[in-house]
This record gives structure tokens, sequence and C-alpha cells, in this order.
């Protein structure tokens, strides 16, 4: 028999907001648990706050970012980690975002591997299908609380939708009601104003005595400040109740990416090319070109040499080439790195974007600037980056590019560690882009959504 496993009061308590309070719940033994949220909510901390508080059980925790086994591809270094985690037979084995690197062949093969394993097993992903296939159970991080759900992912996203529309249409009736209460206000306005002229002519024209025209002007008084009483109540009430019924606040980001004018001349021009690393060489016969405003999506199996043959056209001096290659200079191509190698981890998101331009005048611009990107409060821009979420990190990657507007795009698994919304943000914004891309991607469903792909299969070139 295997005992529950506890989670006591876990709190996550930032400066600039609460991610969750208080949490507590029970684990059995077989649990499939899917905790979702939107970048910085505090998944990946949840995470490795479960591992800490539980010491004593048998657990394995495979995290985000992989920092060993420096010659693997990401890939291949989750599928190292997970065999690692796996080889001490843990009863609870926590993921994180374990399909971000992994090709399709890959993230079959993990799949049918999660639905054997008998433990209990706590995964943080934003990859639905992986929702679908492995998890009974979802925590849902929003709004300063984790919302525990038995059922499938989709019955908790349809259950969501359901919510919205209720509340919807409840704020739409305390609208309304709001509106009546302040037209009645104005009518008993007028009502008083009214009284109060009728009782000042009948004491002028010595009909009423004057002690009466004061008790008739203080009675419609009074009676007018216990109505705006009552009104005023009634409106407090229903703006609590409108507070209380309001949704979380949805923020889109508005990513800005400009480009340079290329004249229709070819970006990347590589001929017999090869590339590789002083002790081996990866790939071979590279022979292809992107031209001015072509999209290339380089595709292949974990391992093949992708990710080798971008830090090539980027003159990374790690790597080795031979042939003939015309490239950009580096300065003129804006990468986003599946590992974010471009950014200093000590420095915080002012001082990176700061640096990556000389056009700004003075940080209020850099301020605006972040603000796209959803880095609005002091905590958020003056964090270091090595304290920011997965997610934060590719935002703060993306404004970094195109603070500096490049020749050329190049995107490394850019979908890994960015929320749903952002996500299909980022689609519309790119389905828009008109100048060179070279993107590398297994999210098939994101290519396709982009759509304008010439396809190159990396594995080609070996």
């Amino acid at each position: 028999m295997h005992a529950p496993i506890h989670i006591k009061d876990l709190s996550l308590l930032l400066p600039h907001k609460t991610c969750f309070e208080g949490f507590s719940t029970l684990i059995s033994f077989g649990d499939r648990i899917g905790i979702i949220g939107r970048n910085g909510s505090g998944k990946s901390s949840l995470l490795r706050m479960i591992t800490e508080q539980n010491p004593s059980i048998s657990l394995a925790y495979v995290p985000q970012t992989i920092s060993d086994f420096d010659s693997l591809s990401g890939g291949e270094r989750f599928n190292k980690a997970l065999s690692l985690a796996l080889g001490k037979d843990p009863s609870l084995l926590l993921l994180d975002e374990p399909t971000n690197h992994l090709d399709l062949d890959n993230r079959k093969s993990l799949t049918r591997l999660l639905k054997s394993y008998h433990g209990a097993l706590i995964i943080a992903t934003h990859d639905k299908e992986l929702l679908r296939s492995c998890t009974q159970i979802l925590w849902h991080i929003d709004g300063g609380t984790i919302t525990v759900f038995r059922g499938s992912y989709d019955d908790y996203v349809g259950e969501k939708h359901l919510k919205r529309r209720s509340l919807a249409h409840q704020i739409d009736l305390a609208e309304r009601e709001r509106k009546f209460a302040h037209q009645q206000l104005i009518k008993e306005q007028e009502r008083t104003s009214k009284s109060i002229k009728f009782g000042k002519k009948k004491v002028e024209n010595k009909k009423w005595m004057k002690s009466v025209g004061d008790l008739k002007a203080m009675k419609a008084e009074k009676s007018q400040g216990s109505k705006l009483k009552n009104i005023d109540e009634r409106k407090q009430k229903l703006s609590g109740q409108l507070n209380e019924m309001r949704l979380p606040e949805i923020i889109t980001p508005r990513f800005k990416f400009t480009y340079q004018d290329t004249s229709g001349r070819s970006i990347v021009s590589i001929t017999n090319g090869t590339a590789g690393y002083a002790s081996k060489v990866i790939l071979r016969n590279i022979n292809f070109c992107v031209g001015s405003q072509e999209r290339v999506a380089i595709v292949g199996r974990n391992g093949v040499g992708k990710t080798t043959l971008v830090r090539a056209i980027c003159g990374d001096p790690y790597i080795v080439k031979s042939g003939s290659w015309s490239v950009p200079n580096p300065r003129d191509i804006g990468r986003l790195d599946q590992h974010y190698d471009n950014l200093d981890p000590e420095k915080s998101a002012l001082e990176i974007i700061w640096e990556a331009s000389d056009k700004w005048h003075d940080f209020a611009e850099v301020r605006s600037f972040l603000n796209d990107y959803l880095f609005r409060k002091n905590e958020e821009v003056n964090v270091p980056l090595k304290t920011m979420s997965g997610g934060e990190k590719a935002r703060l990657s993306l404004a970094k590019i195109a603070a500096n507007p490049p020749k050329l795009l190049i995107l490394d698994e850019v979908t890994n560690n960015i929320d749903m919304e952002t996500r299909d943000h980022l689609i519309a914004i790119l389905r828009q882009y008109t100048s060179s891309i070279i993107v590398i991607s297994h999210d098939e469903g994101f290519l396709s959504e982009i759509g304008g792909w010439n396809c190159i299969e990396a594995v080609k070139f070996l």
C-alpha cells in the first residue's frame, strides 16, 4: 500500500503579486495531475516546493531547463534526465514542460511511457495533447489561488466557458440595475428640487407661514437624504457584486517586429557546406538559401543538427564550418535561442533592453516598450533574469530582438515556454511578418497555423 502524499499550506508570495496561498491537498498513488496557468503564475515554483516539502518520499523531478549534458540537444538532454529519474523507481514523478524540446516521435514515446508509469504523476505544461492524454486531475493557478478540478482537460475548458458566459450575463444584469438606480436618483433629485421651490413660493405668496415652508423643505431634504443613502448603499452593494463576479483581466501582449528593406537579395546562401565541432562534423552537404521575405522551417529528429545549423548561420565561434557561406552579420540577426543564451542571467529586463539599442533617450521609453511585453510593474522590470519563469524569459528575448530590428529572424523552438494565449498571439504576429524567418520547431500545429513555410529537413544534410 502506498500512503497518500500530503501537500500542506504551500504559498508563493512575491513582492508584486500573490501566485497562490495556503494550498493543501492529497496526492494518491497513481494520480495523474496536470498543472496549468499562465507564464509566471508559479507552476515551476509549485513543483519545486512539493519536492522540497516531501524529502522523505521516493520522488524524481525533471526541471524545465536542464543544464547538464552540454553536448546533447534539448530533446536528448530531457530523455537522458528522464531516464535517470525513472531509474530511481519513484512513487512520485514531477515533470516541468517535458515536451518542450521533443520531436513528434519522442512526444509519442513520452506519452506511452507516462501511461505505463505506475506511480503518481504531476506535469506542469502548456501542451494540450499531453494534458488530454496523460492527466485526470487539473490544478489551475490563476488569480492568486489554485483550483483543483477532477476531470479531463476538455471538461475543464468546457466548464470554464460556461462559467464565463454565466458571469458575463450576471454582470450585464447588474449593469442594468446600476443604470436604473442612477436614473431613479436623477428623478428623485428633480422631485426634491421642485418640492423645495414650491415651498419657497408658498412662503413668498404668504400662503404658508415661514415655519411651514421650512418644515416642508426640511422634510423634502430628509426624504431625499434617506433615498440617497439607500441608493448609495445599493450601488455600493452592486459594485461589490460586480467586483466579485468580474473575470481576471486578460492582457494581450503586443509584440512588434519591424524589419529592414533587403531589396530582394538572398539573406542566406550556403553551398557545399559542412558544420560541426572541432572533434566532430555534424552536418554535411549543406546547400540551401533563404531569400528576402522567405520563411524556412528546419525540421528533423532530436540530435540531427538543427540548432548546430542556425548557430553556424549566426557565426557562433564554437562551430567549425567549411564551404561557401554567405550570411548576415551577427548583429543583423535576431535569434531566440531555446536556452536564452542571448540574455545575461544577472541583469534585469530594464538593463537588458536599455543595452539592446542606442535609440532610447531615457528609461521611461524602455518602460513603455517593456509594457507591450507584459513587464509592467517595478518588480517585474527590476528582478534579475535568473529568477524569471521560462515564459518570461521568452517574452524578454523577443523584446530584445524587437528593440533592434534584424534583417533575419531566427526562432529556435519559440513555443516551448510560452502560455497558450501568448502562443496564439505570436502566431497572429508572425502571419503578418513579411521579412525573412528561419524557424526550428517540433510544433506542427504552430507551423501549420502560421503557413507559408519552405520546409528544410536537417537530416538531409547528414
